[in-house]
């Protein structure tokens, strides 16, 4: 099914209530290799909501129907040299789909969000309001288009990452921001995951308003399309400073300074730090082992380095560091089950949690995608569940198979 109007997606899950058929939201599908199956009777297909319905640039807001192209928000947003400031990633590559071909909707859905995250934070942090069909056939709206008008639940925090399991979002509402004027990236070559992380905390512990810090070792630096990283020959630390020219020419000037002791330095302008940014955004250094489980691991970032020595003796895999060491991407072949439970217990005694963004169907048969949910947490997503979706219609089990 493919409505084009609200009104559409309204009566189609009110029949779907009433007959009890299941429903897989999606909008391109180019994340739905994300979760586990979901085993429905129909695909509600959400791309033909499309459309920008208000955009005012002196207000930092814009509202786009949910199955909105992301390259046409973005497009529209270059014209007036602005932004979404969490920066989204493009996972379509990582599950065989074609790249640039996201949806407003499936980015707010998923809670994406790319290296400016320790600065700026997620897709949930930018969602001012939102429009969608609950699982009872219900239409309703949350928010508004200033952060003033948000009262009561903030319900936005909660649609965000929910991956269709609560509505069918039909309508977004953003904050939007200016672009940078420069952007400059610093690179030390060489540091091992240790002091590369000791680095990273240091510089987003400054004052020079690092807005990305992240760090490739040698294997992953080697897949880089950037000469300068690709070319380096061992690990590579990258950190990105953005704002008024001066200023981030004051800031890197400071930041050398500051990190010079870790490691040979190199400087990358704009052009080359904005596709650095992006293959570290898309997983790129991960897209050639197109079988391979991904994990994504968020852990406190002065653990990160622990955990992957830690894992090092007993798995095979390939890693990266983006968020200052705090987010952890790991590449394991596929089949290795072992792998769930060892990672999952390194990183849930730091506190952290561990999903699997990418394996194949018949791995995500025997383990659980996301993080197992306590059973305070699974009584209270239960309890959530039945108020938005009661008949278990909007896409059944795709975050945890009993809901």
């Amino acid at each position: 099914m493919k409505p084009t109007s609200e009104t559409d997606v309204l009566d189609a899950v009110v029949a779907a209530v009433a007959d009890e058929t299941r429903l897989e939201i999606a909008g391109n599908g180019t994340k739905r290799g994300w979760g586990h199956e979901v085993v429905a009777s129909e695909i509600l297909d959400l791309s033909g909501l499309s459309g920008i319905t208000l955009y005012e640039p002196s207000e930092l807001v814009l509202t786009a129907k949910a199955g909105t192209p992301l390259r046409a928000v973005t497009a529209a947003l270059d014209e007036q040299h602005q932004q979404l400031a969490f920066e989204p990633p493009d996972f379509g590559p990582l599950y065989g789909a074609a790249p640039d071909a996201g949806t407003i909707g499936g980015v707010v859905g998923c809670n994406l969000a790319g290296p400016r995250r320790i600065q700026t934070g997620a897709a949930r942090d930018h969602l001012l309001g939102f429009r969608a069909v609950s699982g009872r056939g219900e239409l309703f709206k949350s928010g508004g288009r200033v952060v003033k008008n948000v009262t009561g639940f903030d319900l936005s925090k909660l649609i965000a990452g929910s991956f269709g399991t609560l509505a069918a979002m039909t309508e977004v509402t953003v904050k939007v921001l200016p672009q940078p004027e420069k952007i400059r990236t610093l690179l030390i070559f060489g540091a091992g995951d240790a002091d590369a992380v000791k680095a990273m905390s240091t510089a987003l512990q400054s004052p020079y308003e690092v807005s990305a810090a992240a760090h490739l070792p040698a294997e992953q630096a080697g897949r880089s399309s950037v000469s300068y990283v690709s070319g380096s020959g061992g690990s590579v630390t990258a950190v990105r400073v953005e704002g008024p020219g001066p200023s981030v020419e004051a800031r890197l000037a400071g930041l050398r300074q500051q990190l010079s002791g870790y490691g040979d330095l190199e400087e990358l302008h704009s052009s080359n730090s904005r596709t650095l940014w992006a293959e570290l955004r898309d997983v790129a250094p991960f897209l050639s082992g197109a079988n391979d489980m991904i994990w994504r691991l968020s852990v406190p970032p002065m653990s990160g380095a622990e955990i992957i020595a830690d894992l090092s003796l007993p798995l095979e895999f390939r890693h990266f560091y983006d968020w200052g060491g705090g987010l952890v991407w790991l590449s394991t072949p596929a089949g290795k089950l072992n792998a769930a439970s060892r990672l999952r217990q390194a990183v849930m005694e730091t506190g952290g949690h561990a999903t699997l963004v990418r394996a194949p169907d018949a791995d995500k048969r025997e383990t659980d995608v996301f993080q197992p949910l306590s059973s305070g947490g699974g009584a209270l997503t239960a309890r959530l569940k039945d108020n938005f979706d009661p008949r278990r219609v909007l896409n059944p089990g795709r975050m945890y198979r009993d809901l």
